[in-house]
């Protein structure tokens, strides 16, 4: 996924307002036409573009795990397919691990064939670590987040 330094650090700034507590939200994407040489992108390696962030409410308010109400999460859902985008990713953070899915993100991933998992590593005061997953059948890939 490419993403905007304005957006990723929206994204971050996010995470750090609530450094207690894993925070979440999804991040819309458009396809990208073109590789940047012009070319067009191989079958099956389409790259995206992020082009919002929206912020969701952990309804567990916890440092140990997040969750985002199913009805929170449709209007989210249904507002980024209606201005003619896609879900992207779904971004949370973790507060006192690095930045790597937890047996419960690959659980929920589940439900989210495609999307990227992009996660805020927040562990032991350092500065934010951002890393982004592809979760395929309780298989974890790390993706490339390109900042442009």
């Amino acid at each position: 996924m490419r993403i905007s330094r304005e957006l990723l650090d929206a994204l971050v700034a996010h995470a750090l307002e609530d450094p207690g507590n894993e925070v979440c939200g999804v991040v819309a994407t458009d396809a990208e036409e073109a590789e940047p040489d012009g070319g067009q992108p191989a079958a099956g390696d389409q790259r995206t573009r992020a082009v919002r962030v929206l912020r969701a409410t952990n309804v567990h308010a916890s440092p140990l795990r997040f969750e985002i109400d199913p009805r929170e999460l449709l209007g989210l859902y249904l507002g980024i397919e209606a201005d003619g985008h896609a879900l992207g990713a779904i971004y949370h953070s973790h507060v006192r691990s690095r930045p790597y899915p937890s047996q419960t993100d690959i659980n929920f991933a589940a439900n989210w064939p495609g999307v990227e998992w992009i996660i805020v590593g927040l562990a032991a005061g350092k500065d934010p670590e951002v890393r982004s997953y592809l979760i395929d059948a309780g298989e974890v890939r790390e993706v490339a987040l390109e900042v442009a």
